[in-house]
């Protein structure tokens, strides 16, 4: 969820290396670090999910001219931002190419940025301390999770799941560092599609290494700054963790019994509409 732009002047955006083919490819960008076509991820029945259907990024507010001319070459049928208003203000409207629709899909993160933006904004290294130390960020985190499973958040997470059993082309799906409400519904929809549980989780944990040096410029620009004498207490924001993904994860068995009856009764997929995103994906 941590992005840059909102805390400090803007950074130039890290471009790690292209992802070997077959394994959920990164799209490079020179304004985002974290966008990722879900294709060539195996399947249970030895299948693959299909390129150019669903990308996963980050927010787009920082795209070049060059960005947006690619991100044209990508056939995107529809752009889904689930910031909330107060994110889209902070980090800016999503940059796109001319005629792709933008679909406004707010979930809201239980206060995560807002708690984020207020430690920063403080400048106050004791008043830091207080709101993130000693595993108060973890916290934070494991609340947000917990905040998937309100029912106006099940309903957006299942109609962007719905939104990906209708693409044509690309659908693309962000929210601002495209970590955490994002990697859910990756998360979801891979396991869906017959992705193993243990793959759709390193796809997970992968915003780990594409935003590293995003996340870590920004950690000591805030130090330089003068913003934040411990900026590696956002550290705990920043990053996906197991433990995290976990929260979800037990959830979806405690309050649904199984990962199935989730996507029924949880996000409210019907049987016919499951089949039609497999379908639509695999291949």
């Amino acid at each position: 969820m941590l992005g840059g732009a909102a805390t400090a002047p803007s950074i130039a955006s890290a471009e790690p290396a292209e992802l070997a083919a077959g394994s959920g490819g990164l799209i490079t960008f020179e304004g985002a670090v974290n966008v990722r076509d879900l294709g060539g991820y195996w399947t249970y029945d030895g299948s693959k999910t299909k390129s150019g259907k669903m990308i996963r990024a980050e927010a787009l507010a920082k795209l070049t001219d060059a960005d947006v001319q690619k991100l044209a070459g990508l056939k995107v049928q529809t752009v889904v931002d689930l910031r909330t208003q107060a994110e889209v203000q902070a980090m800016g409207a999503d940059r796109l190419p001319n005629g792709v629709p933008l679909v406004s899909r707010a979930i809201e993160d239980n206060g995560m940025f807002g708690k984020m933006y207020a430690a920063i904004q403080s400048r106050d290294p004791v008043k830091q301390q207080e709101l993130l130390g000693d595993g108060k960020a973890e916290q934070i985190m494991r609340d947000m999770y917990k905040s998937f499973f309100t029912s106006d958040s099940l309903s957006k997470f299942g109609q962007t799941v719905k939104d990906l059993a209708n693409t044509n082309t690309a659908t693309l799906f962000h929210c601002t560092a495209g970590k955490d409400r994002t990697g859910w519904i990756s998360y979801i929809t891979l396991r869906a599609v017959g992705v193993p549980e243990s793959i759709a989780r390193d796809d997970y944990l992968k915003s780990n290494d594409y935003r590293a040096a995003a996340d870590a410029a920004l950690r000591q620009q805030l130090k330089q700054a003068g913003v934040m004498q411990n900026p590696d207490l956002l550290i705990p924001l920043q990053e996906v963790r197991d433990e995290y993904l976990d929260v979800a994860v037990q959830l979806v068995t405690e309050k649904y019994g199984d990962f199935g009856k989730f996507l029924t009764k949880g996000l409210g997929l019907d049987a016919g509409t499951i089949l039609k995103l497999r379908k639509n994906l695999v291949g």
